[in-house]
Parts: C-alpha cells; sequence; structure tokens
C-alpha cells in the first residue's frame, strides 16, 4: 500500500565527475544545492550577481558574464546614501561608488572564467513577475527595498519568458565547454506576495517556457524540483516556520535524488566521505590539547589527505 506519490529525477547518461565544475545562477534554492556542491568538495560558482529570480535578469547576468562586460558608475542609482546595481542582489550594496563596482566586477571576472571551464549550469527560475524602475524605464532584478511608488509591476509574456531562455542557451553554450549540460529547475518555493493564484500561475509559465525551449536540446534538461515539493514533500513538516520555504530535510532529500541521477559512483562515494568529514569538522574541544582531541584531529587530517588524493582541486582549503 503506497501512502504518497513519488516524484523521480531521471537518470541521467551523462555524469558529474568528481573534477567536473558547476556553475549555479538563479533563485535561493540554487545557492541551497550550491552549498551542498561545496560541502561536498565539488568545483562550484554560485550567482555572480546574487541570487535573481526571474528569466529575464537571469539572461541578462548571464550576458554580462559572456562578455566579461564591466559595470560602470552611471549604471548605478544612489538611495538612501547607498550605491544600487538595480541588476544585482542588495548584498551588492555598499556606502561608496568604487566599493559596489568592485564587489561586481569582481565576481563578472570570476563568474566569466570559471563558464569557460563549466561542465555543467544549474538555472532556477524563481518568478514571471518582473518590476520596472520607472525613473530609468528599466526592468530590474531587485528593488532594493526602495520604495514601490517607484516600480510598476508586470508578468513577463510568453514570448519574453522563451526569448530569455533561449539567450542564456545561446550564451552559455558558447562559453562553456563543449560538451555543457544546462539543467534547468523552477524554484519550489512559493512567492506568496504576489497572490497564491497568481504564483500558480508564475510556476506555470515557468515551466512551459522552459519545457518548449528545451525539449529538442538533448543538452538542456528540466529537473521536476518543483514537483517533487509540491506532490512528494505535499506535508508542511517539510517547509520552515514561514510555511514557504523548505526545510534542510527537503533540500537533502531533493539533493539526494538529483545525485542518485547524476553522480558517478566515484562522486557518489566521495561527497558522502566530505558531508562526513565536513561534519566532524564542526567538533571543537574546551581543551585543545587534550590527548584525545589531538588523536581525533589527526585521524581527520588523514581522511582529508586520503580525499585530496582522488583529486587535483584543492578541498577543504576554507576550513
Amino acid at each position: 500500500m503506497k501512502f504518497r506519490t513519488e516524484v523521480d529525477i531521471q537518470e541521467s547518461k551523462k555524469k558529474i565527475g568528481v573534477e567536473d565544475k558547476i556553475f549555479s545562477i538563479g533563485s535561493c534554492f540554487a545557492s541551497e544545492m550550491s552549498d551542498l556542491f561545496h560541502q561536498g568538495q565539488l568545483q562550484t560558482v554560485n550567482n555572480p550577481f546574487g541570487t535573481i529570480f526571474n528569466p529575464f535578469s537571469i539572461s541578462n547576468a548571464v550576458k554580462r558574464l559572456h562578455d566579461s562586460e564591466f559595470y560602470e558608475e552611471e549604471e548605478l542609482i544612489t538611495f538612501d546614501e547607498t550605491f544600487i546595481s538595480l541588476d544585482h542582489h542588495t548584498s551588492f550594496d555598499t556606502r561608496y561608488i568604487h566599493q559596489t563596482l568592485d564587489k561586481i566586477n569582481s565576481r563578472i571576472t570570476e563568474g566569466n572564467q570559471f563558464l569557460q571551464e563549466s561542465n555543467w549550469v544549474i538555472i532556477t527560475y524563481g518568478t514571471s513577475f518582473i518590476y520596472e524602475f520607472v525613473p530609468k524605464k528599466k526592468l530590474v532584478a531587485n528593488c532594493h527595498r526602495i520604495p514601490q511608488k517607484f516600480f510598476e509591476k508586470r508578468i513577463l509574456t510568453h514570448q519574453e519568458l522563451t526569448d530569455a531562455t533561449y539567450d542564456t542557451i545561446l550564451n552559455l553554450k558558447d562559453i562553456c565547454k563543449d560538451d555543457v549540460q544546462i539543467l534547468f529547475t523552477v524554484s519550489p518555493v512559493r512567492h506568496t506576495k504576489d497572490g497564491m493564484v497568481e504564483n500558480q500561475l508564475s510556476k506555470s509559465k515557468l515551466i512551459t517556457s522552459i519545457h518548449e525551449m528545451t525539449e529538442e536540446l538533448d543538452y538542456c534538461h528540466y529537473l521536476p524540483v518543483y514537483e517533487i515539493l509540491m506532490d512528494d514533500l505535499r506535508d508542511y513538516r517539510f517547509y520552515k516556520e514561514d510555511m514557504i520555504h523548505p526545510t534542510e530535510q527537503a533540500v537533502n532529500y531533493i539533493f539526494e535524488k538529483f545525485g542518485n541521477a547524476y553522480f558517478s559512483d566515484e562522486t557518489k562515494e566521495f561527497i558522502r566521505e566530505n558531508f562526513k568529514i565536513s561534519k566532524a569538522l564542526e567538533h571543537r574541544s574546551s581543551d585543545e590539547k587534550d590527548p584525545k582531541y589531538i588523536q581525533f584531529k589527526e585521524k581527520l587530517n588523514e581522511r582529508i589527505e586520503n580525499q585530496q588524493k582522488k583529486v587535483i582541486h584543492k578541498i577543504f582549503s576554507d576550513d
């Protein structure tokens, strides 16, 4: 007897290897997945523009990364004594124009260089809604807590969505490795401020545009992340207190599903051991001269050394 509807991710013929590079961009769910790649010590770069949600802004970001096109002073605006790029997340805002530009342009350099070596790209769309900054007649990625009166909100048309998706694919195919695999997902996080009916419309338009643009391209794939949370994990115990964002347990479940479909056996083993090491590294002792703690650290370092022998890139360099 079955008590739930399980949604599976179709197994990929091409697998993610331990030395593969994974670039991710899009909503906060993209960041959560990238964090797990990083914890597993795979090579990953996530969101050089910060968290962004709509396909138009993601396409714009990929184009700027592709062209390695730096931002100039005239592209920023000032509000509440901060310098802001409306193409970026609020984490790039600073009180000094050169600092904002330095943060933005250093990430463009990093993103451009990483994309040229990327084997995999994961794109997570969050919403079909977009805001136009009225004073500049500019479609924006983030409103930066600027008063609503300066913006007009609308939903992207089907043509705009498919054009944005198509342009994103073209730029990625041009800059990434020849055999790059592009994986599209729709964020399971509901944008309840848009309204529940409006949110469902927004997500449906995203799913439709992705399928229309990718079904004929053998290097593009749709991952049913949205469906897993909506249909497989349709219980509020898999949501945080806001009843919108998935819990750590839910994200880990989706990551495991993804890994079973896309990781090579070698990568699965590599990540599994690195997750254990990461957990062990969190352990701290009040007495670092305790012989038992010293022995624990020595054994942990041995495990890291054994894992390092399996790859060329440096692992656990931040720990």
